[in-house]
């Protein structure tokens, strides 16, 4: 029965991005938004429920065409960690939450779904999105994680919970790609040049 457990998803998508000097989730990337692509890389029937936290009204206004929970974060200035709480506390009756970041534009709903599917094989693990032993996101906590993910303070998001119990960590390898975000406006171009001969 351990392969029937559906967990929730949440869509992180409130912060400032002061690196990027702009509404970074409205930026295109091969003709799509940021937030466009991460929230079509949810593989939403595999979850109880998807969620979307975010201050834009435009991005909350998408995830419910989505037919995803918006959540509005009136407080983005309190850090990642807010957005977890809110977030946690809309799915707090699902077996697992994955936590995703909304700004991996090649990130796509296969990868998801394998971190998913390795949680869902160990479901007493947090698993999570990694590549030659680097981590990344998103990252799937079990339930027993929520107090301390609840717990969290201002700048401080899952890698806190990971550090705290090592062994509990699951890898997950997926493509080096689908792990890069983009932090920047310069980020953003180089990946779309990196990307453009695979297109010719």
């Amino acid at each position: 029965m351990k392969n029937q457990l559906r967990p929730g998803c949440l869509v992180m998508a409130a912060g400032n991005a002061s690196r990027f000097r702009a509404n970074k989730l409205a930026a295109q990337f091969e003709g799509k938004t940021l937030i466009r692509r991460a929230l079509e890389a949810v593989p939403a029937a595999l979850f109880a429920q998807v969620a979307v936290v975010s201050q834009y009204p435009r991005v909350l206004e998408l995830a419910q065409k989505f037919g995803f929970q918006a959540i509005e974060n009136a407080h983005p200035e309190y850090g990642i960690s807010h957005t977890i709480f809110l977030g946690t506390q809309a799915l707090s009756a699902c077996d697992a939450i994955v936590y995703m970041v909304a700004d991996q534009p090649l990130l796509d709903a296969g990868a998801v779904e394998r971190v998913v599917q390795a949680w869902q094989a160990h479901p007493d693990h947090i698993a999570g999105a990694a590549h030659n032993g680097k981590r990344g996101n998103p990252n799937i906590f079990p339930r027993e994680f929520y107090p301390e993910l609840l717990a969290l303070t201002e700048d401080h998001g899952g890698n806190v919970v990971i550090r705290a119990h090592p062994e509990r960590f699951l890898p997950v390898e997926i493509a080096k790609e689908a792990l890069t975000d983009v932090d920047t406006p310069e980020a953003l171009r180089e990946l779309e040049a990196r990307e453009e001969p695979a297109n010719l």
